[in-house]
């Protein structure tokens, strides 16, 4: 297991501040029980903020047949639905909830050429609300995998409030490759035709790169 390069800066920063407070505590108090008190604090604090960006190391697999899930969560969504932004059709939605303690990057749930990407402000409603897809600050990916268009959804939630994408529109993806990185809780989106035969459950949980949502 590796720390995501995403979390470098912030990991850094978060120690340097939880030192100067230490510091702080202890001088003010002359190392009484209050600076031990914070002290205990600040490791467990900084322990939390670490292991939120910790990197699992997984087998890359790959199965030009399957959609794997982009993400490390429980499963909120599954329903017929009609996507307006891109598809402009009826689609399968496939919807991942990633709380604060799944690993937070994200990846392609298929092989192809990037399409389409677009950055969309928004509100930052909790992220298993139903308009969260269409009212949140999100990201949305598409992809041509020569038989079908698949899109991805990266969506901010209450707390998360910084969405990275590495996707570059007519770059080739590579299923289970990193898409992107989603801080402090959020949730993905896959939509897919009608026709694909979903193999998960409402309230599942689903492993990023390993878990099968669907084959073509």
């Amino acid at each position: 297991m590796t720390i995501h390069k995403e979390g470098t800066a912030t990991i850094i920063v978060t120690l340097v501040a939880l030192a100067a407070l230490c510091t702080a505590v202890f001088y003010a108090t002359g190392a009484a029980t209050a600076g031990y008190l914070t002290l205990a604090a600040s490791a467990v604090f900084f322990g939390f903020i670490v292991r939120f960006f910790r990197m699992p190391r997984r087998p890359l697999l790959h199965d030009e047949q399957a959609v794997f899930a982009p993400c490390d969560g429980k499963m909120v969504v599954i329903e017929e639905v009609y996507e307006p932004e891109c598809l402009k059709a009826k689609a399968l939605q496939l919807s991942i909830f990633m709380s604060p303690n799944n690993v937070h990057a994200n990846f392609y749930p298929v092989s192809g050429e990037v399409e389409y990407v677009k950055y969309h402000p928004g509100k930052y409603l909790v992220a298993w609300h139903p308009k969260a897809s269409t009212k949140n600050e999100r990201t949305t990916v598409v992809l041509n995998t020569g038989r079908a268009q698949v899109l991805c959804r990266q969506i901010a939630g209450a707390v998360a409030r910084r969405i990275v994408c590495y996707a570059r529109q007519g770059q080739a993806a590579q299923q289970n490759a990193q898409l992107g990185f989603i801080k402090f809780g959020s949730r993905v989106d896959v939509f897919l035709p009608l026709s694909a035969k979903v193999e998960v459950q409402l309230g599942q949980p689903v492993r990023g790169t390993q878990t099968v949502l669907a084959r073509f």
